[in-house]
C-alpha cells in the first residue's frame, strides 16, 4: 500500500514542478483518465500531450493528499488543488479513484470534486 501512495503523490508532485519524465512509470500504456470536470484521456500518449498542454497555460500550486483508502487492487486519495490556469486561481477538494495493475501502474483514474469552501445553510450548531 505504502508503494502505491507514493506513486500517488509522485504523480502529483510533477505537476508542481512540470516534468513529465516520470509519467510512463506511473502509468500503463493503456490508461484511462477520467479528470473531474469532463474531459477523458485513452492512453499514455493523450496524458503526456494534456499535461504539457496544460502546463504551458497553468501552475499546479498545491496538491495535497490528506488521506488513503485501499482495497485490492483499489486506492482512493482525497486530496485539496490548487492552481493558476489563464491567470485565474481556482482551487478545490477532490476524489480519485485509482486503479492498479499486476506491475503496479495506475490503469485507470477518475477524479471526483468538491468546492474547497463549505457553509451551513441552517445556521451553525451548538
Amino acid at each position: 500500500m505504502k508503494r502505491r501512495e507514493d506513486k500517488i503523490q509522485e504523480y502529483f508532485n510533477l505537476w508542481l514542478t512540470k516534468e513529465a519524465r516520470q509519467l510512463k512509470e506511473i502509468f500503463a500504456n493503456e490508461v484511462f483518465y477520467n479528470e473531474c470536470y469532463g474531459p477523458e484521456y485513452h492512453g499514455i500518449n493523450q496524458i503526456l500531450q494534456w499535461f504539457n498542454d496544460w502546463n504551458k497555460r497553468g501552475t499546479v500550486l498545491q496538491w495535497r493528499v490528506k488521506h488513503f483508502i485501499h482495497e485490492g487492487n483499489c486506492t482512493v486519495a482525497e486530496w485539496y488543488f490548487e492552481c493558476d490556469f489563464d491567470g485565474v486561481r481556482d482551487e478545490f477538494n477532490g476524489v480519485s479513484i485509482i486503479l492498479f495493475n499486476s506491475d503496479e501502474k495506475i490503469v485507470s483514474l477518475k477524479e471526483f470534486q468538491s468546492k474547497s469552501k463549505h457553509y451551513q445553510p441552517f445556521g451553525e450548531t451548538r
